[in-house]
């Protein structure tokens, strides 16, 4: 195994330098090459300087509709927090009657504008090249351009609430979030992607190799080892839609590569890959029964350099899936229908496997591709450290509307009582408890651990029952386990103490 660089400062200064500006022709002409046979026709491409901007993507949108208004209509789903209306394109010939439905989004991190101008050439090909036709007679296409407006326009990764949106889908604390997931429920997709870009300079690189080192890879691909996502699932987006689209990319000469993200666990670089995480869409969507990818381009930080490369790369993976779609239509549903009859026991927390394994780089001194033995936290590999059976319901006291209000946004089918009923169920006792001194997202963090009571329990009219055997309701295990990392506990949306009866109960009859 190579070994790490452990002092940051034996890094040459022009080094250092290059991981915060965009990277260099030579590796850019070796390596990411510009694809310069990409029709201009997106807004960002038909200018030198800077990325779509919100007049420029509206007026974009509406053209595409006064020219195919038999194909393309144009909603708005409400305003970002600066009071600007956000777009929801859909695209749809004839009857959407049987259609797999795909939902796809860009832009959730403001600073990556390939991942817009991907979807924005992707809906100009679907609607001006003859040869889609057919596509759109057997899928129903719904696309969120610019999902975090306010930040693109600044070119800056979070929102004007300076929230981190794809942190945010479970605590759903800003104005964007319950927006998203309402649109989302709203047209009940089963096949999901979220379009991102990545930043291949990172400080953390430059202690590895001799001199640093920059990623090698166009794209990367996140897909959820969550293991409240069936099996079957998570299986089936691997080997009917991921395998082809690696293959595609391989075909076209673009490099790829699972996601992987670095961390440091006791001075040593840790590389996590994959997620299990539900506060970020690739899980999120996926527990919610849809084949779901979030896609990672190579650009964060490099500005226009190789853009008609990475949005041509973005396109690549969305046509790919698009096509895989409406080829193995049946077999989506029958997939789908499957993850929504799914039973056993439920994780509550769990454990990534560790192991060390090879990943590519390009040595920044050397400017050739190289191979680096890294220790790796899989989350495609992870085991369950917590597991319960799996309750039939969900109680939560009449107290708790504002849980219930983080909770409605997934259309989950949430009732009341009508009147007083007994239940058997698991009552909660906060046994012990920790909150960060810190806080993440504007949230002050909780570690809690609980004790659990069986008891037949009566509770009053007005109470809320969320039943869990509904297309979303695996998304409730995330929310409402106290213990989950991304609860409304762990994320302190709930406020509780040592000794504290949770008002969430599980029901168990």
């Amino acid at each position: 195994m190579q070994r790490f660089k452990r002092f940051f400062w034996l890094v040459p200064a022009f080094l250092l330098m290059s991981q915060f500006n965009p990277q260099s022709s030579r590796i850019t002409e070796k390596f990411f090459p510009e694809k310069e046979d990409l029709p201009e026709v997106t807004p960002a491409l038909k200018k030198q300087k800077g990325f779509t901007n919100y007049e420029e993507l509206t007026a974009f949108l509406k053209d595409l509709c006064a020219r195919f208004p038999e194909k393309i209509s144009l909603s708005y789903i409400g305003n970002t927090k600066k009071g600007l209306a956000i777009p929801l394109v859909r695209l749809n010939s004839g009857s959407a009657e049987g259609k797999v439905k795909v939902w796809m989004q860009g832009g959730l991190h403001g600073d990556e504008p390939a991942s817009t101008e991907a979807l924005l050439y992707l809906l100009h090909q679907l609607l001006h090249d003859p040869a889609q036709a057919a596509l759109l007679q057997k899928i129903d296409l719904a696309v969120l351009p610019m999902a975090n407006i306010d930040g693109y326009l600044k070119q800056t990764r979070n929102n004007a609430e300076n929230l981190d949106l794809n942190r945010d889908q479970t605590k759903l604390m800003a104005a964007e979030s319950a927006l998203y997931k309402r649109a989302f429920a709203a047209f009940q997709p089963q096949v999901a992607l979220d379009f991102h870009e990545y930043r291949p300079f990172r400080r953390d690189f430059a202690k590895m190799s001799s001199f640093g080192v920059t990623s090698a890879y166009d794209v990367m691909f996140l897909y959820s080892g969550n293991l409240n996502v069936p099996a079957s699932l998570r299986q089936f987006t691997q080997e009917v839609f991921l395998e082809p689209t690696r293959a595609l990319l391989t075909q076209h000469q673009l490099t790829h590569h699972d996601y992987v993200s670095t961390d440091t666990y006791q001075g040593e670089i840790h590389f996590n890959q994959g997620s299990n995480n539900a506060r970020s869409s690739a899980t999120n969507f996926a527990l919610q029964n849809t084949v779901s990818t979030l896609v990672e381009v190579r650009g964060v930080g490099l500005g226009r350099t190789s853009f008609k490369r990475r949005i041509f790369t973005g396109y690549l993976i969305a046509k790919s899936y698009l096509d895989i779609a409406a080829a193995q239509a049946t077999a989506v549903q029958q997939a789908i229908a499957t993850a929504n009859n799914s039973i056993g026991p439920i994780t509550v927390t769990s454990k990534k496997h560790i192991y060390v394994g090879p990943l590519d780089f390009i040595d920044l001194e050397k400017t050739e591709r190289i191979q680096l033995d890294v220790t790796l936290r899989d989350a495609w590999q992870s085991k369950a450290t917590l597991s319960r059976p799996r309750p039939t319901a969900y109680l939560i006291e009449s107290s708790e509307a504002a849980l219930i209000s983080k909770i409605e946004p997934y259309g989950l089918r949430v009732d009341r009582l009508t009147e007083a009923k007994s239940f058997e169920i698991e009552q909660f006792t906060v046994q012990n408890y920790q909150r960060a001194a810190m806080k993440y997202e504007k949230m002050s963090l909780q570690d809690v651990s609980t004790s659990s009571t069986q008891l037949l329990k009566t509770f009053p009219a007005g109470s809320y029952f969320i039943p869990v055997n509904q297309p979303a309701g695996n998304i409730l295990f995330e929310l409402l386990e106290p213990e989950a990392p991304n609860s409304f506990v762990s994320f302190g949306v709930l406020a509780t103490q040592a000794g504290k009866i949770l008002p969430i109960y599980r029901v168990i009859q």
